[in-house]
Parts: structure tokens; C-alpha cells; sequence
């Protein structure tokens, strides 16, 4: 077995581990500012996603209000955000910045999604099959700490689930 092969394949996915933990690290730092960049508006942070796509690093910032959001409004927030992030030079690398709505098929992710969209229909996504069935589609009633519960379904472990979305009728 030749040697070097070996610390080449652990380097780079020592790499890979700790771009992980960098990128994680940046969604938390740039949520924290953007609760305070949002504070006593009419706003709400859904989300906040720093990803690499190719070449590129993408800050993608998902913003509601009561009502839905517009392009103005997510001009005005990239504006704000954009200079305090300059200022606070939280992010060394180059990267794009996109402010948007969270869609009508949002992520449900936090536990305020989960309270609000209560009684909705949503889309369930299992990481892997749970009796022959990967995915499920009815009323979301709700989450404990161990378990995601849809109306006429069984359980659903929170450990299993991969994505759950609000569910759209075409």
C-alpha cells in the first residue's frame, strides 16, 4: 500500500471536516447578526445557508413577513446585511449574497415553523425507508422531542426525518 496515497485521501477529508465546521460556524455567526439586523422589524429569519456550489460560496439569507415579501424588501435587508457584513468581516472568502422568501413549500426546520404550520399538509422525507415507505404526505400536528406526528400516521422518529415541507396541491 503505498503510504502517501493514504495521507493524501486524510488530508483532504480532514479538509472536508473542518470546511464543514467552518460553514457551520459562518450560518451561526451571520444568524445571530441578522436576528439583530431584523429586531423590531416586521421580519422574520427562516433561514440562513452558507454553501460552496462549484466554485462558488453562496450566503443565502430566507426572509418572511406577515403578508410575504418582495423584491423591495429583499433589496432593503441585502443592503443592510450586506454592509454590516463588510464591517464585521465575518466571512474572509469571496461568496454571493441572495436574500429571498422562503417559498411557498418552506423547509420546516426550527420549532416556531413547526407551531405556526400546525394543521397544514406537509411533505415528509425519511433519511432511509421506515416499513417500506420513505416518504409521507398529510396534516402536520406537531413535534415532541423524539417523535414528528402527521395526522393518521404513525410516529415518525425525528432522528429518521431528513426534510419536511410545506405540501403544495397542483
Amino acid at each position: 500500500m503505498d503510504i502517501s496515497l493514504v495521507e493524501e485521501w486524510a488530508c483532504v477529508h480532514s479538509f472536508t471536516l473542518l470546511r464543514g465546521d467552518t460553514l457551520s460556524k459562518i450560518e451561526t455567526q451571520v444568524e445571530s447578526l441578522m436576528e439583530e439586523v431584523l429586531a423590531g422589524s416586521e421580519y422574520e429569519l427562516v433561514d440562513v445557508e452558507y454553501v460552496k456550489e462549484g466554485r462558488d460560496f453562496y450566503l443565502r439569507i430566507f426572509v418572511d413577513k406577515q403578508g410575504g415579501i418582495d423584491l423591495d424588501d429583499c433589496q432593503a435587508i441585502s443592503e443592510q446585511l450586506s454592509a454590516r457584513l463588510d464591517k464585521l468581516d465575518i466571512i474572509s472568502t469571496a461568496y454571493i449574497l441572495e436574500v429571498s422568501s422562503p417559498g411557498i413549500d418552506r423547509i420546516l426546520k426550527k420549532d416556531r415553523d413547526f407551531v405556526r404550520e400546525a394543521g397544514k399538509v406537509v411533505d415528509v422525507t425519511l433519511y432511509a425507508p421506515l416499513d417500506g415507505k420513505k416518504s409521507f404526505v398529510g396534516e402536520l400536528i406537531g413535534r415532541d422531542d423524539k417523535f414528528l406526528h402527521i395526522k393518521d400516521i404513525a410516529p415518525l422518529p425525528r432522528d429518521k426525518v431528513a426534510l419536511v415541507r410545506l405540501h403544495i396541491d397542483f
